[in-house]
């Protein structure tokens, strides 16, 4: 290979392997990748300099969910690779308005972990496994990253590591959840006769094969550009309300299936913009008044030698006692639990009767107006649980740990779920949180998240919500202003 410097006709530094110095970083010394990473490090290497990659995001996804990193160039990644990137530590602080919600400056922000003082340094250490090239960007490359500090601690509020931990405590029970993402989203053009964004379809006629002819082009964008980035999509679908859709995904690993999540959002996102478009995963946009846009979560647990251990063994059962007492923890913190499956103001405006969304707990045999929908075993699929509940908004890695959290807490206690509901928009069952507010204090009401995660990362969540929330309240909405200015 030619490492002469580009001036001089060669490849650069990019063609050079890694070298000793190059792996002697931050990640070595703290030991943070294993063997596989390394070997997708090598050949995330190879791949760079065969398609002549001249730049890499490197990111990773906030507390909500959203990527922020850096862009690196080639020459640059190997010590991307080997010693990671610093970023502000306060991007692990802030709400969706990116304010900074704790005292970064002062000695003690009051989060009880060392390290965000002054808005010090983190690390982002790219997981190599993770390497995609972006297909509206053929010299781009995208890594996914964890965050530690600059001591070699994991940061607690990583949601991606806080993810892996606890579906390491469920592989310690001798389980693997398998999930699998039904993903609902709106798509505009723009602008309308109002000047707001443009509906591209006027709603109503669910999973029109002619409707969603007419968006031939989007749907051809979306699947060429989705699978090149190895994404499993199953289906692109044409939802009941303007302008939506869905994306199904075939069920992976719960920790990948998160990861999956993060890049189709922003790929879709980036897809669309890119076709004089915009996608939004907001849960209930202004124009979507027929119907709100969800994110139905499947789960299924399997042992460790693959048995899929929710199928019932009696006939006549729909699941097994594991089965029903794992339901019967997600039913028993649902409320608790609404804060990580529905994040933010929006998504409540979404629990609505007879909407096809849930708007109390409970469960069902194959309903769709239940919380959780069990779909028995069939046709040598097994069982799995559908939670109706969560926004296509929220952070995936909390989303589906909090789902463990709850699951794990109901084999413990071995919870019952009760018996299925028949009408779940009339029984006699708790609600879900009506708004933001209402789920913290649910959060606060049951321990079963701070015992498992630790106060210090719930208290950081709920400080950040909490936030949100306020501003939210403080704000003069057009309704106030329609309904009061003339009258009063």
């Amino acid at each position: 290979m030619d490492e002469r410097p580009v001036s001089e006709a060669g490849g650069g530094s990019a063609v050079r392997p890694m070298l000793a110095a190059d792996r002697a970083g931050f990640v070595a010394r703290h030991g943070l990748w294993g063997d596989a990473e390394h070997a997708a490090a090598a050949q995330l290497r190879r791949v760079v300099d065969e398609l002549g990659i001249e730049r890499v995001r490197v990111g990773f996804a906030d507390q909500h969910g959203v990527v922020h990193g850096k862009t690196v160039t080639r020459e640059a990644l190997p010590g991307a690779l080997a010693s990671g990137i610093t970023v502000p530590s306060s991007l692990l602080l802030k709400d969706t308005s990116g304010r900074t919600v704790a005292p970064v400056f002062t000695a003690d922000p009051g989060l009880g972990v060392d390290g965000f003082a002054g808005i010090g340094n983190a690390v982002l250490v790219a997981d190599p496994t993770t390497f995609r090239v972006l297909p509206w960007s053929r010299d781009t490359g995208w890594l996914l990253c964890d965050v530690y500090f600059p001591d070699g601690r994991p940061v607690p509020f990583c949601t991606r590591s806080l993810l892996r931990a606890e579906l390491g405590r469920l592989a310690d029970r001798g389980f693997e959840l398998t999930v699998g993402v039904e993903l609902e989203f709106h798509v505009f053009g723009g602008p309308g006769p109002d000047g707001g964004p443009a509906a591209l379809s006027d709603g109503g006629q669910l999973l029109h094969e002619e409707g969603l002819d007419r968006h031939d082009e989007l749907v051809r964008t979306l699947h060429r550009g989705l699978t090149d980035l190895d994404l499993p999509v199953r289906s692109l679908e044409l939802e009941f309300g303007p302008s939506q859709f869905e994306i199904t995904l075939a069920a992976r690993d719960a920790g990948q299936a998160a990861d999956d999540v993060v890049l189709t959002r922003a790929a879709i996102r980036q897809l669309c913009r890119r076709a004089g478009l915009q996608a939004t995963f907001m849960c209930r946009p202004a124009g979507s008044t027929s119907a709100s846009t969800g994110w139905h979560l499947h789960q299924s647990l399997r042992d460790a030698t693959g048995r899929a251990v929710l199928d019932p063994a009696a006939p006549g059962e729909v699941l097994s006692p594991t089965g029903r007492h794992w339901l019967g923890g997600l039913l028993a913190h649902a409320a608790a639990g609404a804060v990580f499956s529905t994040p933010t103001v929006n998504g409540y405006k979404r629990y609505l009767p007879h909407s096809l969304a849930p708007d109390r707990v409970g469960w069902g045999v194959d309903n769709r107006g239940a919380m959780i929908r069990v779909c028995p075993a069939q046709d040598g699929a097994g069982a799995r649980l559908e939670n109706r509940a969560g926004e296509p908004a929220a952070n995936p890695y909390l989303y589906i740990a909090a789902q463990v959290v709850a699951g794990r807490a109901g084999l413990a206690d071995a919870a019952d779920p009760g018996e299925p509901l028949d009408a779940p928009y009339s029984a006699a069952v708790r609600a879900l949180p009506r708004s933001l507010g209402a789920a913290l204090d649910a959060l606060a009401a049951d321990p079963v998240f701070e015992h498992a995660w630790g106060s210090e990362v719930v208290s950081w969540f709920t400080t950040i919500k909490r936030a949100e929330f306020e501003r939210y309240l403080a704000h003069v909405s057009d309704w106030e202003q329609r309904e009061y200015f003339g009258l009063m």
